[in-house]
């Protein structure tokens, strides 16, 4: 299971080394921007998911075009 977690840089060290110690948990540290990304890439499945299920109507192509 993989688990995202939102720490307070005071507490961050504290965490990190507490994960660490433990044989059975990998941690790993990411950058802002990763942290962002996955963000936004997990609201955009979301997103997608109520598009599929009929409880969100899908954007044009175009309109999503021009706005970029």
């Amino acid at each position: 299971m993989k688990v995202l977690l939102d720490i307070k840089d005071s507490k961050a060290s504290f965490v990190m080394e507490l994960l660490d110690s433990l044989p059975f948990v990998k941690a790993q540290e990411l950058t802002e921007s990763k942290a962002l990304l996955m963000k936004e890439m997990k609201e955009a499945v979301e997103e997608m998911k109520l598009i599929k299920a009929g409880k969100k109507e899908a954007r044009n192509a175009d309109d999503f075009l021009n706005e970029l």
